[in-house]
């Protein structure tokens, strides 16, 4: 029977995989962009906007007008 340590702690970290890690960075970054999409869209003014959209249809090849 081996002499109990009173140095020796018993608590236990917790591990995080890499998995959970990549979860969490991908959660960061999709909250980065929609806070960036809504302060962009937000304080653009409406013709820019428009603009933006009109090149976008243009270089999907939509037909707008």
């Amino acid at each position: 029977m081996e002499p109990i340590s009173k140095t020796s702690s018993a608590q236990s970290h917790p591990v995080v995989t890499g998995e959970r890690v990549n979860a969490i960075y991908a959660a960061v970054a999709a909250i980065l962009l929609g806070v960036f999409l809504i302060a962009g869209t937000g304080f653009a003014s409406p013709n820019v906007l428009h603009n933006a959209a009109h090149d976008a249809r243009h270089a999907f090849a939509f037909p707008c007008h």
